[in-house]
């Protein structure tokens, strides 16, 4: 999956209604964007079955806490992984040779 600092594009930026009113900043379709957090999210929200999927969040991007679960325990809404996909570009490229060439990560 994505990891943190990886740059990504959207490819998916079409969001239902409901989506559009619960959060504050949505990303655009061909719009990169930093990945600050990837981890297991619900699929989508409100009731029913929500399922499970990568829920990414970005640095460009921050929203409130996801209003259908309990205020104690809610994470803030992030979007599923597959709505994006990974910047192949001369900055990850340059980055990765320098990784595999041993030298640290900055």
């Amino acid at each position: 999956m994505f990891e943190p600092g990886e740059k990504v594009v959207c490819v998916n930026g079409d969001f239902p209604p409901l989506v559009r009113r619960i959060y504050r900043r949505l990303p655009l379709k061909d719009e990169v964007y930093t990945v600050r957090e990837c981890s297991l999210g619900r699929l989508k929200s409100g009731g029913g079955d929500a399922g499970i999927s990568y829920r990414v969040l970005l640095v460009e991007l921050v929203n409130g806490p996801d209003p259908y679960m309990n205020p104690l325990q809610a994470e803030e809404l992030g979007f599923r992984s597959d709505r994006f996909a990974p910047v192949i570009g001369a900055e990850n490229e340059a980055e990765a040779e320098f990784a595999e060439a041993g030298n640290p990560s900055y």
